[in-house]
C-alpha cells in the first residue's frame, strides 16, 4: 500500500464531490477530488443548469404569446439556437470555472482524470498530463454520480434517438418529438420543447406520473400539461423503433397504439448509478441495484469509506447530494452530522412547476399517519389571476393527532422558492397552525401555503372551508 498523502480523496467533482472537497478543506483536512470530465457534474454540464437556461428561454417564449390576451403584443418570436447555445455554454463554463475558483480559495487539489479503486486508501488516478500515478488517503468519499438508463431497442444516436445529455444542446428544434418517461427529467424536457414549438408526446409504462408524488398532484398536473397540448399517454409500452431518412417509427402499446413517426424520441426512462469500472468489487461494498448502502452519516460497510450522491441511492437530486457530501465532510473530521431525510424537497419544472417536501397523502396514510388535509386552489389566488393564472394549487398533509406538518406539495408558478418554507417547517418539527398563524405578504404566490393551512383547520378566508380535519 502507498503512503498516506491526504486525509481524503473524493471520487468524482459534481455537487456532492465538490461539496465535500470544500467541507473537508474547510475542516482543516488535505483533500484531492477527481474529476473524469468537468467539475459541476451532470447537475451543471448536461442537466440542471442547462435545462433550467432551456426553460427559461421557453418561459420567455411563451410569455410572450400569452400576453396578447393582456392587450401587449409582439411579433413572432424568433430562436437563434447558434447564439442559444453559445450564450449557455459561456453560463456553464462560467459556473464551472466558479468551481475552480472555490477550489483554489479552499486549497482543494484536484486532477482531471479518471479513478479507479485499488484499496480502501488507495486510488490510481489517471490523467492526459501525468499517466497514472496511485494516490493514497485515509478516507475515501465515492461522488460518482449517475447516467441516464439506456433502452434495449432504442440505442442512442445523438440525433434521432437522445437522452437528456443530448437533448440541453440542441441542433435543431423538431417538429415533433416523443418522450419515453413521464417522471422529473420526460416532463421538463415536455414542457421545453412544447414550449419551443414541438408536438410532444410523452409515454409511460406505469398508471402513473411522476413517480412517488402526490397523486393528487401528480394528476392536477398532468390535466394541465394536456390543456397546453402535451399529449400525456400512461399505461403506454413503446414496444420497438426503425430509423429511417432522418425520422423515428415507433410502435406503441397502451392507450395509444400502432406505429407512429416522430423527428425525435427522447428516452428519459431513469437514471442508474455510475460505478462501472471504479473497482467497487476490491472493497466488497454492500449494494443494492447498483447503489451503494451507507448508513446515516454516508458510511459504507468498509471502513473509511462513503458514498454521497446518486451513487449511494435514490432520490437523485443535486441539493441531496450537496448535502450528503457536507455530512461526509463532517463525519470524517468526526463531527456528528446527518440530515432528514423526510425535509428533502424536489422541484419538476414543468408549466406550472412542482414542489413538494416530506410524505404526500398516500405515503402519510401508508406510515400509519390520521391524516388531515388542507388545499388551497389558485383560481382563488389573487396573485396568480393578476398573471392570467388559474391553474394550480397548495396541499398540506398534516397529522390529526398532532398537528405536525408532515407533507407539503405545491403546484404553481415560484413552487421552486415556495418549498423552501416547508422545508424548514417539517425540519423544526412546525404545526399546520403554525403556518396558518405565519402572516404572509398579500399579494404573493406564498399566500396558499398560510390559507391551505387555515383551510385544514376551517379558518381560509378566500375559500369555503370543509369540515374541519376533512380527510380525501
Amino acid at each position: 500500500m502507498s503512503a498516506v498523502s491526504h486525509d481524503a480523496i473524493v471520487i468524482g467533482g459534481g455537487p456532492g464531490g465538490y461539496s465535500a472537497a470544500i467541507r473537508l478543506a474547510q475542516l482543516g483536512k488535505r483533500v484531492l477530488c477527481v474529476e473524469k470530465e468537468r467539475l459541476g457534474g451532470v447537475c451543471l454540464n448536461w442537466g440542471c443548469m442547462p435545462s433550467k437556461a432551456l426553460l427559461h428561454v421557453g418561459e420567455v417564449i411563451s410569455a410572450a404569446r400569452d400576453v396578447k390576451a393582456m392587450g401587449v403584443e409582439f411579433g413572432p418570436p424568433k430562436i437563434d439556437l447558434n447564439v442559444l447555445n453559445s450564450w449557455k455554454a459561456k453560463m456553464i463554463d462560467d459556473l464551472v470555472g466558479g468551481i475552480g475558483t472555490l477550489f483554489k480559495a479552499n486549497k482543494v487539489e484536484w486532477v482531471a482524470g479518471v479513478a479507479s479503486i485499488v484499496d480502501d486508501r488507495t486510488v490510481s488516478v489517471k490523467s492526459a498530463e501525468a499517466g497514472a500515478q496511485e494516490r493514497s488517503a485515509e478516507n475515501l468519499v465515492i461522488a460518482t454520480g449517475s447516467e441516464p438508463i439506456p433502452l434495449p431497442g432504442f440505442e442512442r444516436n445523438g440525433k434521432t434517438i437522445l437522452n437528456s445529455d443530448d437533448s440541453v444542446s440542441l441542433a435543431e428544434l423538431p417538429k415533433s418529438i416523443l418522450i419515453l418517461g413521464a417522471g422529473v427529467i420526460g416532463l421538463e424536457f415536455a414542457t421545453i420543447y412544447r414550449r419551443l414549438g414541438a408536438e410532444v408526446t410523452v409515454v409511460e409504462l406505469a398508471d402513473r406520473a411522476l413517480g412517488d408524488t402526490d397523486q393528487e398532484i401528480s394528476t392536477l398536473l398532468l390535466r394541465i400539461l394536456k390543456k397546453q397540448g402535451i399529449d400525456v399517454n400512461l399505461k403506454t409500452k413503446a414496444a420497438s423503433a426503425q430509423v429511417k431518412a432522418g425520422k423515428v417509427t415507433v410502435v406503441l402499446e397502451g392507450e395509444i397504439n400502432g406505429s407512429r413517426e416522430y423527428e425525435k424520441v427522447l428516452v428519459a426512462v431513469g437514471r442508474r448509478p455510475r460505478t462501472a469500472g471504479l473497482g467497487l468489487e476490491k472493497l466488497g461494498l454492500k449494494t443494492d441495484r447498483g447503489f451503494i448502502g451507507v448508513d446515516e452519516q454516508r458510511r459504507t460497510n468498509k471502513k473509511g469509506v462513503y458514498a454521497i450522491g446518486d451513487c449511494a441511492g435514490p432520490p437523485l437530486l443535486a441539493h441531496k447530494a450537496m448535502k450528503e457530501g457536507v455530512v461526509a465532510a463532517e463525519a470524517i473530521a468526526g463531527m456528528a452530522s446527518a440530515y432528514d431525510p423526510m425535509a428533502v424537497p424536489n422541484c419538476v419544472y414543468t408549466d406550472p412547476q412542482v414542489a413538494t417536501a416530506g410524505l404526500s397523502e398516500e405515503a402519510a396514510k401508508a406510515s400509519g399517519y390520521d391524516v388531515s388535509i388542507g388545499k388551497f386552489r389558485l383560481n382563488a389566488l389573487g396573485r396568480a389571476r393578476t398573471v392570467g393564472i388559474s391553474d394550480g394549487m397548495v396541499k398540506i398533509v398534516g397529522d390529526k393527532k398532532t398537528d405536525l406538518v408532515l407533507g407539503v406539495h405545491v403546484v404553481s408558478p415560484t413552487a421552486e422558492s415556495m418549498i423552501g418554507e416547508a422545508v424548514i417547517a417539517i425540519e423544526m418539527g412546525a404545526t399546520v397552525e403554525d403556518l396558518g398563524l405565519s402572516i404572509h405578504p398579500h399579494p404573493t404566490f406564498a399566500e396558499p401555503i398560510m390559507e391551505a393551512a387555515e383551510a385544514m383547520h376551517g379558518r381560509a378566508i378566500h375559500i369555503v372551508n370543509a369540515p374541519v380535519h376533512a380527510k380525501t
